[in-house]
């Protein structure tokens, strides 16, 4: 993936262009130039050329400041330049110089073709590089920094961590550089995360049911379940043994609450199920109402795959109503919101949102994250602005109060 030995130019190359300018003017020599660097692999020198070559066409100095020029001027250079990123950008992310491409590409190239050069970079990396491989160890590290701190593709910084350093440093790295981000940009990490221990601990218990002389799942093999191998274990209640890091697994269903998808929503409901009947000392208390780690994760992912609904949503609505009366942060409050917006039942959620606490301290890490529905976006689901209105009269938000009249007018509009 590095670059060829680059030659340096010889005075024939000189005299070409000297030739090339005088005969065809300075744009043909620019050009002549370009070729010759983009064959020598010489990007940073041709992205500069390029620079040159714009200032030029558009009647600037090739070098020094700027200064003030008209506002199309300005353009068509702002255009050429982010041209001349992309024709440099793009052959170094080629040979693996992952920094100095993301460098240029960052303002001239879309982040999705980004990802997918470094998903397809990442191929060949399957564990962690040789101390002594200094190239390989670069190579690592630019991907993880471009896919994970920049943001580029959080999900495949995750996966290169968790192959190269293993998942308790993914789960920091993701804490550090994902969770800030707005939960739909922390699904696809986080699913990562959830499959990567679902996996683990799916081998490390079937390794436990073979020492024991136990049969695994007849299913195992194809679609391996946690379920399945604890009832085939016997449901190990009371039994001492541990299978997988409790914190780790705390730490994964507290992530997952920003998934939705079945499939990652189903490994966190079996993750859960297991976690409940780890003994507790090898546990720790979360934060309300997942003071119960694995029960409460247990409830609302249940809860989303049809599983004991009327359970789940009476368990969060008594931990709202104990943390309103108790004043202890807005989490409850904002977890029985999402459960309900969840399961399709807006009218309730808009209900539970009206009565959330304001909230003075810091946001909760579902609200941080930009996981409650917006009151508009409740009650305009839920078909009925009014309890909203209500509730915009009594605390004198006038600006929510607006916003609803302008969706009805929009409902409106849209079905004539």
């Amino acid at each position: 993936m590095t670059s060829p030995a680059t030659t340096s130019p010889d005075q024939a190359d000189f005299d070409r262009l000297q030739a090339r300018c005088a005969a065809d003017g300075p744009d043909a020599m620019f050009d002549e130039l370009a070729v010759s660097l983009a064959a020598r692999h010489r990007w940073h020198a041709l992205f500069d050329a390029r620079l040159m070559q714009a200032r030029v066409a558009l009647g600037l100095a090739p070098t020094g400041e700027i200064g003030s020029v008209p506002p199309d001027i300005r353009e068509r250079l702002d255009e050429r330049s982010l041209a001349a990123c992309r024709e440099a950008g793009w052959p170094l992310l080629e040979e693996g110089h992952v920094a100095a491409a993301w460098m240029y590409l960052r303002a001239a190239a879309e982040p999705a073709q980004v990802a997918a050069k470094l998903t397809d970079l990442a191929a060949g990396i399957e564990d962690a590089p040789d101390a002594d491989d200094e190239e390989a160890q670069r190579r690592l590290q630019e991907l993880v920094g471009i896919a994970l701190w920049e943001g580029v593709d959080p999900a495949l910084g995750i996966r290169l961590v968790i192959r190269t350093q293993g998942t308790c440093n993914s789960i920091t790295a993701y804490e550090q550089a994902v969770s800030r981000l707005p939960a739909i940009r922390q699904q696809p990490a986080a699913a990562v995360l959830v499959e990567h221990l679902h996996h683990e601990l799916c081998t490390n218990l079937a390794a436990d049911l073979e020492r024991r002389g136990l049969p695994l799942p007849a299913a195992h093999a194809t679609s391996p379940s946690l379920l399945a191998l604890l009832e085939a274990a016997g449901g190990l209640k009371g039994d001492p043994s541990v299978h997988i890091d409790a914190s780790h697994l705390q730490a994964v269903l507290r992530i997952a609450r920003v998934c939705t998808d079945e499939p990652t929503i189903r490994r966190c409901h079996e993750l859960a199920c297991y976690g409940c009947r780890l003994p507790e000392d090898v546990t720790y208390p979360g934060e309300p109402p997942f003071e119960n780690v694995a029960e409460a994760s247990r409830q609302f992912y249940g809860a989303q795959l049809g599983l004991d609904v009327a359970a789940a949503i009476g368990f969060f609505r008594a931990e709202a109503l104990k943390a309103r009366i108790e004043e202890a942060g807005t989490l409850p409050a904002d977890t029985l919101v999402v459960l309900l917006w969840r399961l399709g039942r807006p009218a309730e959620a808009l209900h539970a949102a009206v009565e959330r606490p304001a909230g003075d301290g810091m946001p909760s890490t579902m609200q941080a994250a930009g996981m409650l529905p917006s009151l508009v976006e409740l009650a305009t689901a839920a078909g009925d602005f009014e309890p909203l209105r209500r509730a915009c009269r009594e605390k004198g938000d006038e600006i929510t109060f607006a916003a609803t009249l302008a969706a009805e007018c929009g409902r409106q509009a849209s079905r004539t």
